[in-house]
């Protein structure tokens, strides 16, 4: 993720439920019995973390971040547990992990042949790497985003802003097997059910706005959601039952036994 822009970690959590359960869904597909250390890559809030240590109690477990509002923000909620400031795109360990999990982080970063190389590089000889990533980015939401910030009025302030990327399902396969003798892939597609004015537009400021809206000033931040958040109302009408359903596809991967 990127160092120098601002999370806030009470937005985030605002639509917790739904941002947790991929990870529950990401867990309980990892088949190690008992763990040394764990290692939660971009841990965020610590929301994730702590699931990690009710499933493995006697594990070391370990929450990696780069923001210091959601280190903050975990450290405070999770005491118990070691909280680490360090860029996960350079991370490394001196004691090599048992399992590497990361949920909704590395899609931030760039280069994931050599990111994914890296990470199996830190794992024991039976470890496991766990990963989970959006993988909406052609979804209505993410075009009007793009749309928008590339346009004539607002392209000179949001230049190099980016929502992260991810390549194909193959070519992670391929990628994943080269580094695992085992490898599971999947996705899946969560409709999620959102309330509010412009709820779409909420869920967005708590990830994937959030370097874009880090480039404007608080005049400009406004003028920049109210235009999005008409685009956003044409592509996700509300319903009769006032609610919206925002449909969130999921790409999933799991290697264990490095090769």
């Amino acid at each position: 993720m990127e160092s120098k822009v601002s999370w806030e970690p009470e937005r985030y959590l605002k639509y917790g439920s739904l941002r947790l359960r991929p990870a529950l869904d990401l867990l309980m597909r990892v088949r190690h019995d008992s763990p040394r250390r764990v290692v939660d890559l971009g841990c965020g809030p610590g929301t994730v973390t702590t699931v990690l240590a009710e499933r493995w109690p006697d594990a070391e477990i370990i929450g990696v971040d780069s923001s210091a509002e959601m280190l903050a923000r975990a450290a405070a909620a999770y005491p118990r547990l070691m909280w680490v400031d360090a860029d996960i795109a350079h991370w490394r360990t001196d004691v090599p992990a048992d399992v590497i999990f990361s949920n909704a982080a590395l899609h931030w970063l760039d280069d994931h042949e050599g990111l994914f190389a890296r990470l199996a590089a830190n794992l024991a000889p039976a470890g496991a790497l766990a990963v989970q990533m959006p993988a909406n980015f052609d979804a209505p939401s993410h075009r009007s985003i793009r749309a928008l910030a590339d346009g004539a009025k607002w392209s000179s302030c949001l230049a190099g802003a980016r929502m992260g990327s991810v390549m194909t399902a193959e070519r992670y396969w391929t990628l994943m097997s080269s580094l695992f003798h085992s490898v599971e892939l999947w996705e899946t597609i969560y409709w999620q059910r959102l309330q509010g004015e412009n709820a779409v537009l909420e869920w967005l400021q708590g990830t994937t706005l959030v370097p874009y809206l880090a480039r404007l000033d608080e005049g400009q931040r406004a003028e920049f959601l109210a235009e999005l958040g008409v685009e956003l109302l044409r592509a996700y009408p509300v319903r009769a039952e006032g609610d919206v359903l925002f449909p969130f596809k999921r790409l999933f991967m799991i290697g264990a036994g490095v090769r």
